[in-house]
């Protein structure tokens, strides 16, 4: 069984194992934040935009009680090694930024918790696949939040001040300018729907999401990206640049009047960077009307369209993700497919006829395997239930 396949009652079985098996003693305290699958609406989080993603069943999960000391964390990772290390000492009260990695994740949240967190033991186990565009860290900061706050018995007031916070850790330890859309949507999810994001407001609406007849899938390339490696922030620069040139201060503003100080300046990045985020909140509002509606031959049109944005106003696909889209689109009983996720790699979501899974899954693996001698993981979603406190 993939780590993908496992059950959330299995990831917390098997980290109730290995926390007696390293601690020996019972976990106390647990909590579980959910990956996501973006429909439609990227890279325009961060540009005051809208988007639709849904939770995924596959998610995070940190359990573990307070020790004896009153200031140190140790933690280990038992679903694999990350960055090549699974076990992490620190200091709860005396926290930066340092290695390996994915540590800085728990920190950074913990830093910007702001309240008094006691000395804890805990194990963390998750099956989302890491750098496949679906999440995986907002999962683990939303779920380490939850964890610290069952551990600590002080509430933050709302899911959109926890969202902030995980923003923070991701900015300030990670070092990742992400938008707050994961954290979001992992906290706020609710089954058999899609949460469309209003990302000036952050209002959000649960939009119906629900067909018999249809499937999500999800393919990831396993070429991974880093975020933080320059072109995702370069993206959020160019748009600032754009916003400033025409005088503005957000992309819902902009009039006919405005594109043309862009054109006037000449420069075809920023042209580009501008049209795709315009176009691309029109889009997730018309994506998330056609939900309502039933109208899922106007949400896959949607998703296409979108891709083709992505990859050429945009430039943040890659050859494989583009190869990927294009022979899903190519066979019978797929509605639209389109990247998902920040993008240089990761995965793909489609929308498709469920009698046509099998089919198109096995498309997938072929050509991905014949061209680029790699293997594409494939899997079969629902919109799932958010972040939440489990009992032991």
């Amino acid at each position: 069984m993939s780590a993908s396949q496992q059950t959330l009652q299995e990831l917390i079985e098997k980290g109730q194992q290995a926390f007696r098996n390293t601690f020996g003693y019972e976990a106390e305290v647990a909590s579980f934040a959910p990956g996501r699958v973006n429909l439609i609406g990227e890279h325009i989080d961060y540009n005051d935009g809208f988007a639709l993603p849904m939770a995924l069943s596959m998610g995070t999960v940190v359990m573990g009680a307070r020790n004896k000391s009153q200031s140190t964390a140790d933690i280990i990772t038992f679903s694999e090694k990350i960055d090549g290390t699974n076990r992490i000492q620190f200091d709860v009260k005396a926290l930066e930024p340092s290695n390996p990695a994915w540590a800085n994740y728990v920190k950074g949240v913990i830093y910007h918790f702001n309240h008094n967190v006691p000395g804890f033991n805990a194990v963390i186990v998750s099956n989302v696949p890491m750098g496949a565009g679906v999440s995986s860290s907002a999962a683990l900061e939303v779920s380490t939040l939850l964890f610290i706050e069952a551990l600590s018995t002080k509430r933050i007031a709302s899911n959109d001040e926890r969202a902030k916070i995980c923003v923070r850790a991701e900015h300030t330890f990670a070092g990742t300018p992400c938008g707050i859309m994961d954290q979001m949507i992992s906290l706020n999810a609710t089954a058999n729907h899609a949460l469309l994001i209003d990302f000036r407001s952050l209002e959000s609406w649960q939009i119906p999401f629900m067909s018999k007849s249809l499937a999500i899938l999800i393919c990831n390339s396993n070429v991974r990206h880093k975020l933080s490696d320059g072109e995702y922030g370069k993206r959020r620069e160019q748009c600032s640049k754009a916003l400033e040139l025409m005088g503005l201060k957000s992309f819902r503003d902009v009039q006919p009047e405005h594109l043309s100080v862009l054109y006037k300046a000449n420069d075809q990045v920023l042209i580009n960077r501008t049209k795709h985020v315009i176009e691309e909140i029109q889009r997730t509002m018309d994506a998330a009307e056609a939900l309502k509606n039933g109208d899922f031959k106007k949400m896959g049109e949607l998703m296409k369209q979108s891709h083709t944005s992505l990859r050429d106003l945009y430039e943040v696909s890659c050859e494989e993700l583009d190869a990927l889209v294009d022979v899903a689109n190519s066979c019978p009983g797929v509605l639209g497919s389109r990247m998902t996720g920040g993008g240089f790699g990761g995965s793909t979501v489609t929308l498709l006829e469920t009698q046509c899974v099998d089919t198109v899954i096995s498309n997938i693996k072929k050509m991905y395997k014949e061209k680029y001698n790699r293997e594409a993981d494939c899997f079969v979603v629902l919109p799932s239930a958010g972040a939440r406190i489990i009992k032991l």
